[in-house]
């Protein structure tokens, strides 16, 4: 554990930001911190630069923005670099994606034009719908690791760039379980050698990342990272790692919902989901494996929030139905559709009915700016292996082995808080307030 107050390095220098997939997330993500940094739009959504800090009593007044409590790289110190399987730069692929505003795009043209992906690990077997044609070969998946490797020295010497992190943005891949060769680091690459199907592509930049330095934060549902494999690499080599599955629309509703009906003790027949999405995510979750991925991400919410096996009486057998439906004309405006049975005092029933109809881009790429400067951060403070304290920005929050994971949002967001209290010395915040009393 990290003493409290333990020293931080200074954010000195450049900041390299290594992103894969080149879609809408990434995008709007990069889009985004140059239309901030022109002062052409504030960074709504993002608690590294929005977000305040209470320390100390409610009487003491103290309440610094986040980015002045804790030493974050500032945004005029990020630099983009991406992996993608098509040649589009980032203004092509942000025109393509139809997320932002024409116009706004146009204005920032010149730095977007500048962002070209390198040629990234793909294989069909995991990602059946996309058909990638800037893509590297390699004689076996370690010769694609070294592959990437090359190109991350090669990006922070092009770029002069001090530090870097990684932040997986592409394509959820197809479901598939904890295998043998994930157990440790030896047989993991062992079997990257020979070409063993059980090492998905996400993995092999897991893998590269971690072997050159660099933190890895997974935002796919995607196994990635959950595998004593790669927690073993990121513990040898000092960094940090955090995933899985941004939390945005739907989830993010029931992180909200679910912890206020448990606080009321108010019961649960069923919470049935459905989603309409048209973008390349969408298209992705129409084929049946990599929806599994993104189901088993979605159900396991409920479960942990409302804990049946220690509120029977509440919440035994309740229906938990989720469905994602591919809908071209819709692009990147999803629509999450939520009916929720419920009930009350003497058992009486009741409805919510939830119709959000979110941006599902704008609602990840704030997540995707502070996931890299709090990872940055973590990385130079000496914080090692899982990140629970970054659960607030996850569906499926990693955790160790021995616990369950925290999915209320609330209680992420103090464990969050309080982190950086630590981390700066300051008091834990444990909103007793019988102290006001005495």
């Amino acid at each position: 554990m990290i003493e409290k107050g333990a020293p931080i390095a200074e954010p000195k220098g450049k900041l390299g930001v290594l992103l894969v997939g080149m879609g809408a997330v990434t995008t709007t993500f990069i889009a985004g911190v140059e239309a901030i940094k022109k002062g052409l739009a504030k960074p709504i959504g993002s608690l590294t630069q929005m977000g305040t800090i209470r320390l100390g009593k409610r009487t003491e007044g103290r309440s610094p923005l986040i980015k002045d409590f804790v030493p974050l790289a500032g945004l005029e110190d990020l630099v983009f670099g991406t992996w993608d399987i098509f040649e589009e730069n980032a203004y092509e692929a942000a025109m393509h994606a139809g997320v932002l505003e024409k116009e706004l795009l146009l204005q920032l043209k010149p730095q977007l034009s500048k962002v070209k992906p390198m040629p990234a690990v793909f294989d069909q077997e995991y990602v059946k719908r996309l058909h990638g044609t800037h893509v590297k070969k390699g004689k076996t998946k370690m010769d694609l690791a070294e592959q990437l490797m090359a190109d991350i020295a090669e990006f922070k010497k092009k770029n002069k760039c001090s530090r870097m992190v990684m932040v997986w943005c592409a394509s959820t891949e197809v479901f598939i379980k904890q295998h043998a060769v994930h157990k440790t680091l030896a047989s993991f690459e062992k079997a990257m050698k020979e070409n063993h199907k059980a090492i998905a592509p996400s993995m092999i930049y897991a893998y590269a990342a971690l072997k050159s330095g660099v933190g890895f934060a997974n935002g796919a549902p995607n196994l990635t990272v959950d595998i004593p494999a790669i927690t073993e690499l990121a513990e040898k080599q000092n960094l940090p790692l955090c995933g899985k599955d941004f939390k945005t629309g739907q989830t993010l509703m029931k992180t909200l919902i679910a912890p206020g009906l448990k606080a009321r003790m108010l019961g649960l027949h069923g919470w049935y989901s459905t989603n309409i999405l048209g973008n390349r995510d969408g298209e992705v979750l129409d084929d049946p494996g990599s929806f599994k991925t993104k189901e088993e991400s979605k159900l396991s919410v409920l479960e942990h929030i409302l804990q049946p096996e220690v509120y029977p009486d509440l919440y035994t057998d309740f229906s938990h139905i989720v469905r994602i439906n591919y809908y071209p004309p819709r692009g990147d405006n999803k629509e999450g559709w939520d009916n929720i049975d419920i009930f009350g005092w003497l058992g009486y029933p009741m409805q919510i009915k939830i119709d959000f109809l979110c941006r599902d881009s704008i609602l990840a790429a704030p997540i995707v700016l502070d996931l890299a400067l709090f990872m940055d951060l973590a990385q130079r403070t000496g914080m090692r292996g899982i990140q629970e304290w970054l659960s607030f920005y996850f569906k499926s929050p990693m955790c160790a082995p021995q616990l369950y994971p925290e999915h209320d949002l609330f209680i992420q967001l103090m464990k969050l808080k309080n982190t950086l209290r630590h981390l700066r010395g300051e008091e834990l915040i444990t909103h007793l307030g019988l102290e006001y009393y005495d």
